[in-house]
């Protein structure tokens, strides 16, 4: 099993200009190779990645000199990388590929052969040890790695190959069903509520003013530079607070619950209403399933999704009663058939996991004794 762990170093002065002029030629080869492509296919010609970085190496001596510079995984990490958009392309699964620009996704590859981690270093070519944040959590075979740059920090991605029996399967045999809303990030079908961190909302002011001090900076010039900067943080703030939130809710039910029941939701829909588009981007609906079905395989659960147009809202969980007139703005309700008053999140967890796990009877709970602040940190009600 392959497994990715992203640690951040700390590269001194001389080390992030290395960093920096590797992924520069990454882009600059990626770039290259995809007008290339262009031109060729233009004429008749088939183009492929491999094909063009052999045509790349046979002038890059003569034309390109400054890519000996940095450790040859740079200049091959963009005919990769443009191999797999093309891949993707043509099997429908993304869009034509674009050239990169200066500055965002900055990137490049470093083979397994040419790195190597030792306590809290890692030795990158060209570069000598560099200072890492932590330790690996995992031990195996090392496959590759990637260094990135979000915002002012750096990071590296190891892939591992590791063995299944390193985690621990769940034990607890209890059946859950998530909801997930805007109000509460994720209610459960025994009643536990999940705030999200809601952390563009709470940064939308800083992120405007932010903005508009780099619209009014002269291009190209250094003060600029220093407020994007200051953007790219602010940035990487919210998307850390969101990233953790989810980290909590997803572990704490992979660890917690056997069976796990979720909605199919069509999240690229959803976000077409410009009323509520902003507060589910926040929540991240899509990363949080993303979340649950990997670490589901890891540690053994069962993960079932349902059929988006099953009404888990406007279904009594008791007696099973449409109501037709619930609205979104209604958040509790009482079922003219049998008379239960419902919350309105909570009744549509119960009625997920009745849907997905029929035969599973009474629903089965999380011992109290996890109190208020469960083992992942969240707080819950």
């Amino acid at each position: 099993m392959f497994i990715v762990h992203k640690i951040e170093f700390k590269p001194n002065k001389t080390q992030e200009k290395l960093l920096r002029q590797s992924c520069g030629t990454a882009r600059f080869t990626y770039n290259w190779a995809l007008a290339e492509w262009q031109k060729q296919y233009e004429v008749g010609i088939k183009p492929s990645a491999m094909a063009l970085k052999k045509q790349f190496n046979a002038i890059k001596k003569d034309q390109f000199p400054w890519t000996s510079d940095v450790c040859r995984d740079a200049s091959n990490t963009g005919f990769e990388n443009l191999d797999k958009a093309f891949k993707n392309f043509f099997r429908k699964t993304a869009k034509y590929p674009r050239f990169k620009k200066k500055g965002k996704r900055d990137s490049f590859q470093v083979a397994n052969n040419t790195f190597y981690i030792k306590g809290l270093r890692v030795h990158l070519p060209r570069m000598g040890k560099v200072k890492l944040t932590e330790i690996p959590r995992f031990t195996g075979k090392i496959m590759n790695g990637a260094v990135s740059r979000t915002a002012h920090k750096w990071f590296i991605s190891i892939t591992f190959d590791v063995q299944d029996a390193i985690f621990t399967q769940c034990e607890n045999q209890a059946t859950v069903g998530i909801d997930l809303g805007i109000k509460n990030l994720a209610v459960l079908s025994d009643g536990k509520q999940f705030e999200g961190a809601k952390s563009l909302r709470k940064a939308t002011a800083k992120l405007a003013r932010q903005s508009k001090l780099v619209s009014r900076k002269v291009k190209d010039s250094n003060n600029r530079k220093r407020a994007v900067e200051k953007l790219a943080r602010t940035y990487y703030r919210v998307s850390c607070a969101r990233s953790d939130s989810i980290h909590k809710l997803t572990s704490f039910v992979t660890a917690n619950y056997q069976y796990i029941a979720i909605e199919d939701l069509n999240v690229s829909g959803m976000i077409k209403n410009h009323k509520l588009a902003r507060s589910l981007t926040d929540q991240s609906f899509g990363e949080l399933r993303r979340q649950l079905e990997y670490k589901a395989k890891l540690y053994g659960n069962t993960l079932a999704a349902i059929d988006r147009f099953f009404p888990s809202s406007k279904a009594c969980s008791v007696c099973g009663q449409i109501n037709d007139r619930l609205t979104l703005a209604v958040r509790g309700w009482t079922c003219e058939g049998c008379g239960t008053c419902h919350d309105r999140d909570l009744n549509a967890a119960r009625n997920i996991v009745h849907k997905a796990f029929p035969l599973n009877g009474t629903i089965k709970t999380v011992p109290q004794a996890m109190g208020k602040n469960n083992a992942s940190g969240q707080q819950v009600q």
